[in-house]
């Protein structure tokens, strides 16, 4: 029962963000009564917590298969984020906003990931993107590392983006993009270039 709550808390914080979604929505989605909910989870922020780590650990799992399957650090990042395509397909674009806004412990799990996990990811990305010669050489992989994981933050920001008819993953697409060719050698781009055409690169544009 404990498994079914967390399951059905996690499609509908996903589905419609967390601060909409109450104790008695949990409920009627699993057909059950609050009481029992209450008998295995003290409130919605001890679920929510349970949640969020859930999600976390999914997607190391996503970073980790990717990294294996990836050829090399380019087609990594572009993996990366066509997984995130998939990922937001069905995610409320005001899912992190609530998280941030009004449950602090819970963003917390989010953001210490965010600069231990994915951060670290990233790093060693560019780390093995030079050594094979497909990123510039002089590049400071510390600073770029930070600016990358902002850059994906950024773009669920809908006080930055206000323009409605760009939905999120095409700004991530787009910030991608702008990344890739900053840090891109010679070589890298014409690698680049051969593989854009099979990758989330060349994303819908009739779906902004």
């Amino acid at each position: 029962m404990k498994e079914r709550i967390i399951q059905s808390a996690y499609k509908l914080f996903w589905r419609y963000g967390i601060k909409s979604v109450t104790m008695d929505d949990i409920a009627r989605e699993l057909g059950i009564s609050k009481r029992t909910i209450y008998q295995h989870y003290a409130d919605k922020e001890a679920i929510l917590e349970l949640v969020i780590r859930q999600v976390l650990a999914d997607e190391q799992c996503e970073i980790e298969r990717i990294d294996e399957q990836g050829p090399n650090p380019v087609e990594q990042m572009i993996f990366t984020t066509e997984q995130m395509q998939q990922t937001l397909t069905h995610m409320n674009p005001t899912f992190l906003y609530d998280l941030k806004k009004y449950y602090p412990d819970a963003w917390g799990l989010f953001d210490s990931y965010k600069h231990e996990v994915i951060l670290r990811h990233i790093r060693d990305n560019l780390d093995r993107g030079i050594a094979l010669g497909l990123y510039h050489a002089d590049i400071d992989t510390e600073i770029l590392s930070l600016l990358r994981v902002e850059q994906v933050m950024m773009a669920f920001d809908h006080t930055i983006f206000t323009n409605k008819k760009h939905n999120v993953m095409y700004i991530q697409l787009e910030l991608l993009t702008h990344f890739l060719r900053g840090i891109l050698s010679e070589k890298g781009l014409q690698h680049y270039n051969s593989i854009k055409g099979k990758s989330a690169i060349e994303y819908n544009t009739h779906e902004k």
